[in-house]
């Protein structure tokens, strides 16, 4: 398989993050090689048109870094029934100014992990209508978890089998989807 870098963008500022965890599980279930980034969106200030042209550094950081990927995975939780406000931010800057959109043709994977038995469902269907609305190419199926204490070792690592095994599932898929990609 060719090199290829997949940025995670999780969707939380929290730092004791459950959706943290996860996307550093899934970052485990990529193949060797992968160059994988972990982009910050928690130092970027509130999307602002006026600001477009004269953009903070951390955005210039933010869109450089979202760029340089081939692919993106979001993990993200999911805050009174729709996106936390600090990834729909993220999401504006990167759509900005539209001579660098860096969302257009991207292939992306999203899930998400809440305490809730739909695990993040509705601010994965949102982030989807975003994502859509600013072509992206969103891949693959609705993989919602829903988060438990046992899901996670002290290690951090995923420690239920059937979960590991159907989130790896979903993550070759991603991959065996995405254009280009010499595997």
């Amino acid at each position: 398989m060719s090199a290829f870098r997949v940025a995670i963008l999780v969707g939380s500022n929290r730092q004791a993050s459950i959706n943290r965890q996860l996307a550093n599980a899934l970052a485990d279930l990529l193949p060797t090689g992968t160059d994988v980034i972990w982009p910050r969106i928690d130092d970027l200030p509130l999307y602002n048109q006026d600001h477009d042209l004269d953009r903070a550094s951390s955005v210039d950081r933010f869109t450089d870094d979202m760029l340089s990927a081939d692919a993106v995975i979001i993990v993200t939780p999911e805050h009174n029934r729709s996106i936390p406000a600090v990834l729909k931010s993220a999401l504006d800057w990167g759509s900005r100014p539209s001579e660098r959109q860096v969302w257009r043709n991207k292939p992306i994977f999203i899930t998400g992990t809440s305490p809730g038995a739909i695990g993040a469902a509705l601010a994965q269907q949102h982030l989807r209508l975003v994502l859509g609305s600013m072509g992206a190419l969103v891949i693959g199926g609705e993989v919602y978890v829903q988060f438990r204490p046992e899901l996670f070792n002290e290690a951090g690592l995923l420690a239920q089998t059937d979960t590991k095994a159907w989130l790896q599932a979903h993550v070759d898929r991603f991959l065996d989807l995405l254009p280009g990609l010499d595997k």
